[in-house]
């Protein structure tokens, strides 16, 4: 779209508001609003905008709208201003003290659902010049998909700018909570436990002690030492000492290690002492001196069970902060249901363009900022939220292309292509912008008389009707023929039907589009899509923002994001 046709678009839309009567201002500013780069062209921009005016006046509005439908839909709808929410301040923070840390499962590459919490993380330590870790949570052997890895650290990286300040695996600190288990057992707070395991419950729920948990250090330590050869799997666990009065049956003498004989897939069997959750959450937490915590509200309890931990080791625990649950309909965020469809065959693989995984929505061309934005607007709220695919993805894609627009310069693609032939149209040498205002020209495009226009425009082409090449010439339809009318825009404005997109029919190159349910849109595109670099994202004009995945000689494969 050239800059004077912008002008028109947004002349017509304050026209359309005010009955017919344009605020001269009021389009120049939204065009520096859009385009700051034309400050510089300020002088000569008054003129364009007078001229435009000039030509529109005689218009009625209810042609203004027919024209403003046409080529700008979106401008009849009135955006409404959303201020993005701040994040509250973080309690006792300071700049460059603040330390975070993400602790995924490896079960499996990150998803939308992990986005939203690993954004609050990112988009605090950006605030607060902070540090943020990353660990994996990988002491549960039987719940391990190795590949993840390799697959969480990268999908970490790009979500934080590369900015990842330390990376743990805790199956390798096996050694380092084990020593921490006995400077609880040292300081009797906490003993070795191998009551039947109903017996227990039925015990601890009456606010009544095990026989075990009275047994002196000594007796502990060679109990302890029994985990790692001796008791079998399910014969013993080691618990935290803690007020079996406490009105919250979940912090009564809670279990901290357990006995797990399955191979790991990193160490092998080389460990079958494993921690729970909320040990080695804790030790990693001293060690790495993280101040700050954000968890999902349902880890309440782990929170305060490990408050007490701390306490018994004479430190104050980080400031906790929680957060409700972002459920999301219809959009299978799981990672172990969706490895099963990739092992059925059901999907191609993490790749696969149709599963909400960060590494297919990078792919398609969404950037790091559009799900830091998301986060931000969600906030730090504790009320659990059920999201539909079509709100997420509404909001994702408007936070999306505000932050690639500008980057993402315009090009014809034409899908389903017919060819046609205009007679009597002249030899043309037509430059366009490759974005309108701020990148002119740069797409020269020599024409004849043979176009390729799409199949969906082809069939709705009316006899005698006047429609426009856009940015080119104007044609009617004449029986099954095609005649040339007129060059000027002006022309076509008064009566025309609908403005086409078009490749000249000996200047085009193969282009594919990889849609979002995996179907593929194919057809033609314009020699200027050799100058796009792979992993490039392009607007293919009236047809969506497209990331280009892979190109041979005038061959081009896109993946589609979105409008």
């Amino acid at each position: 779209m050239t800059l004077k046709e912008t002008i028109r678009n947004y002349a017509l839309q304050n026209a359309i508001k005010f009955e017919g009567k344009v605020n001269v201002g009021a389009v120049i500013g939204k065009l520096l609003g859009e385009n700051p780069g034309l400050k510089s062209k300020a002088k000569t921009l008054g003129k364009d905008v007078q001229a435009v005016l000039k030509d529109i006046s005689s218009l009625s509005v209810e042609k203004m709208q027919k024209e403003l439908e046409e080529n700008a839909p979106e401008l009849l709808f009135e955006k409404k201003e959303e201020k993005v929410r701040e994040l509250p301040h973080l309690k006792n923070a300071k700049q460059c003290k603040v330390i975070m840390r993400f602790e995924p499962s490896p079960s499996g590459p990150l998803h939308i659902g992990h986005s939203y919490v690993l954004g609050l993380h990112s988009l605090y330590t950006e605030k607060y010049n902070g540090k943020l870790i990353l660990r994996i949570a990988d002491t549960n052997p039987e719940n391990i998909y190795p590949p993840a890895y390799k697959q969480i650290p990268e999908d970490v990286a790009w979500m934080n700018g590369g900015k990842v300040a330390e990376y743990i695996v805790q199956s390798d600190r096996l050694e380092i909570y084990y020593g921490y288990m006995e400077r609880f057992i040292g300081l009797g707070k906490a003993y070795l436990c191998n009551c039947d395991v109903e017996e227990f419950r039925a015990k601890i729920n009456k606010m009544e002690a095990c026989p075990c948990r009275g047994k002196s250090k000594e007796e502990n330590f060679k109990r302890w030492k029994k985990m790692f050869k001796g008791y079998k799997q399910g014969d013993a666990v080691a618990r935290m000492k803690t007020d079996i009065k406490d009105k919250n049956p979940a912090m009564r003498d809670f279990p901290v290690f357990r006995i797990c004989e399955a191979e790991h897939p990193r160490q092998g069997k080389k460990y079958r002492v494993w921690p729970l959750m909320n040990m080695a959450v804790l030790c990693d937490d001293i060690d790495s001196g993280v101040t700050h915590i954000i968890r999902a509200k349902d880890h309440t309890d782990n929170a305060k069970r490990q408050e007490i931990m701390f306490k018994y080791l004479g430190k104050e625990a980080p400031e906790a902060l929680f957060v409700g649950r972002i459920n999301f309909k219809g959009i299978p965020v799981s990672c172990s249901k969706t490895r099963k469809a990739i092992e059925e065959g059901k999907y191609t693989g993490w790749e696969d363009i149709r599963i909400p995984f960060l590494l297919p929505l990078r792919k398609r061309g969404y950037v790091r900022g559009a799900f830091l934005r998301y986060a931000e607007e969600v906030g730090m709220s504790l009320t659990d939220k059920t999201v539909t695919m079509e709100d997420y993805f509404k909001a994702l894609n408007a936070y999306n292309k505000e932050l690639i627009d500008e980057q993402s310069y315009r090009y014809f693609f034409v899908w389903d292509p017919v060819k046609i032939t205009i007679k009597g149209a002249p030899k043309q040498n037509i430059n366009l912008d490759l974005y309108p205002g701020k990148k002119e020209k740069g797409r020269e495009f020599e024409t004849k008389e043979e176009f390729f226009i799409s199949q969906d425009d082809f069939e709705a082409l009316k006899e005698d009707e006047v429609y426009r090449l856009m940015d080119c010439l104007n044609f009617v339809k004449k029986g099954k023929s095609f005649e040339f009318h007129s060059k000027d825009y002006k022309v076509f404005k008064e009566s025309g039907k609908k403005i086409i997109h078009w490749i000249p029919s000996d200047a085009s190159v193969k282009v594919e589009v990889l849609m979002a349910d995996n179907t593929v849109k194919s057809g033609v595109g314009e020699l200027h899509l050799k100058s796009v670099k792979v992993g490039q994202t392009v607007q293919l004009e009236r047809f969506g923002f497209c990331r280009l995945e892979m190109k041979e000689k005038d061959s081009f494969l896109f993946w589609f994001g979105h409008k």
